[in-house]
């Protein structure tokens, strides 16, 4: 009889849950360690006061059988009964003078609006409306890890993609700076320019308005935390086991092969395998010592972008916002120092449309911005000082807050602040970054490898392996190692949905 071989999972976020559900599915021994007390990694939500303040999803891909992703979110048991909730609009833009620009999900009705505003730019917008709609039905391939593709199914692949080539293309490789320069409407130019990252390639959008046009993407209600436990339940059913305030300091290598791993507390572990669902950085430089490297993967970490590290503040309302957009970006009057990092735009989610997050008639309100990792690395060396300036932050934001909807600040029952520092405390991301790598025109197609160079049985998954990062990238990651894994052994990849 054929021995049970085992694999170590580290970290349980999205990535490291789904790779030891698919893992258990095959008939694989699996432990995860999570260095924090609860599933989800970044994918995570607190409670303060009878509030849940979520600090990720705001739009799931896969909420219906148009997307992939809905059989991997069905097979993880992360959807099953959850409702889910569709937005009218994803985002709007007000700037200082109270102009508004309103990416509407409906696609005639976004070309409207912004013809409305722009008719000089009507060919643009046109050309921009035209691509969104040509992403509709478009599917990125997701079944069958790359390193798994046979010639027939590149030319499979190929053939499949031709029609839509020439479009992703074009709209991969033009930024939204680039993008918004090519206005010639001033305001509709500054919107633009504010809705999204300006390094970030047009196509990440368009591809994002069609999936929300045609509900394939939507919010799940109840946000990240339920959706996490939901995949946590679905691994400890199939009989995998998870250990929390474990954290991973070393990997053990022997004879250029990944054996185990060594926890903070000196206590080793060996598995037949290892996968890594953690931070790419500390995974690479810190757990194997920067053994394992080469001039590709250096280069990596030495040049390309992170999203920036952010500051989340979060309040408890005791009143609706029901005239509030879920998603605000907002310009300020004058620009301002917060957080050690001058603000231009202050970015606003109301939470209205979830009624699992507050109690009845009230709403979690929170603010998120970019602020400066090393900043807050010194401040947290005094911890009343740290204190102290997170105050100032929330004061800061409640004004801005107040000014927008008056009498909000006195309605306040509860705030949060979480930092860069609070992003690695809890997840070991580098730089607190937040999703990983930012995706740009240069980096958008890149495939980085889930191997390392000379390492044998070790993988890595999630973020820190395809810019963009997000949920769908988590759980398609941890399925693929696994198929990679099955295919090494000879086995039959297998799949099943929950009951």
């Amino acid at each position: 009889m054929e021995d049970t071989k085992s694999i170590i999972i580290i970290g349980g976020g999205i990535a490291g849950l789904s790779a030891g559900c698919y893992a258990r599915m095959n008939g694989y021994e699996t432990i995860i360690f999570e260095m924090h007390d609860k599933p989800g990694g970044l994918c995570a939500a607190w409670k303060r006061k009878g509030y849940t303040f979520d600090g990720c999803v705001h739009w799931l891909m896969g909420a219906t059988e148009k997307s992939p992703f809905h059989e991997f979110w069905q097979e993880l048991g992360a959807i099953q009964g959850r409702k889910m909730f569709n937005y009218d609009e994803l985002l709007r833009y007000e700037s200082a003078e109270g102009k508004q620009f309103i990416l509407y999900t409906d696609i005639a009705r976004l070309e409207r609006h912004m013809l409305e505003i722009a008719p000089e730019d009507a060919k643009l917008i046109k050309d921009f409306i035209k691509a969104t709609r040509s992403c509709l039905g478009l599917q990125m391939p997701a079944d069958k890890p790359p390193e798994l593709y046979t010639t027939a199914d590149g030319f499979k692949l190929m053939f499949k993609m031709l029609p839509k080539m020439s479009f992703m293309k074009k709209w991969s490789a033009m930024s939204f700076a680039e993008f918004a320069s090519r206005f010639r409407n001033p305001f509709m130019r500054e919107a633009i320019n504010n809705i999204w990252y300006p390094e970030m390639p047009v196509f990440s959008l368009l591809f994002t308005m069609a999936s929300l046009y045609d509900k394939s993407s939507a919010y799940p209600i109840g946000g990240s935390l339920p959706f996490a436990r939901a995949i946590e339940k679905r691994y400890l059913d199939l009989g995998g086991k998870i250990e929390y305030k474990k954290k991973v300091s070393k990997i053990i290598i022997e004879d250029n092969t990944a054996k185990g791993v060594v926890l903070e507390d000196s206590s080793e572990h060996r598995a037949d395998f290892v996968i890594s669902a953690a931070d790419g950085h500390a995974t690479i430089f810190d757990m194997l010592e920067g053994r394992y490297v080469d001039d590709k993967i250096r280069s990596y970490y030495d040049t390309w972008p992170l999203f920036p590290p952010s500051i989340q503040v979060s309040f408890g309302v005791s009143k609706t916002f029901d005239d509030a957009p879920h998603w605000v970006n907002a310009a300020l009057k004058e620009p301002m120092m917060i957080g050690g990092k001058e603000q231009k735009i202050m970015t606003f989610f109301f939470y209205n449309f979830d009624p699992t997050l507050a109690p009845e008639g009230k709403t979690a309100v929170v603010a998120f911005f970019p602020s400066d990792y090393d900043y807050w690395v010194e401040l947290y060396k005094n911890p009343k000082r740290y204190k102290t300036e997170k105050e100032k932050v929330a004061d800061q934001i409640v004004k801005i807050l107040d000014a927008r909807f008056p009498g909000a600040a006195a309605k306040i029952r509860v705030r949060d602040i979480a930092t860069p520092v609070t992003y690695n405390r809890y997840t070991g991301n580098w730089q607190g970054s937040y999703e990983g790598w930012l995706p740009t025109t240069v980096n958008f197609h890149a495939r980085i490898s889930k191997t390392l160079p000379g390492l044998e049985n070790f993988w890595m998954i999630g973020q820190w392996i395809q810019p963009g990062g997000g949920l769908p990238t988590g759980a398609m990651t941890g399925r693929h190692v696994i198929q990679i894994i099955c295919h090494q052994d000879g086995k039959e990849f297998r799949t099943s949905r929950p009951g």
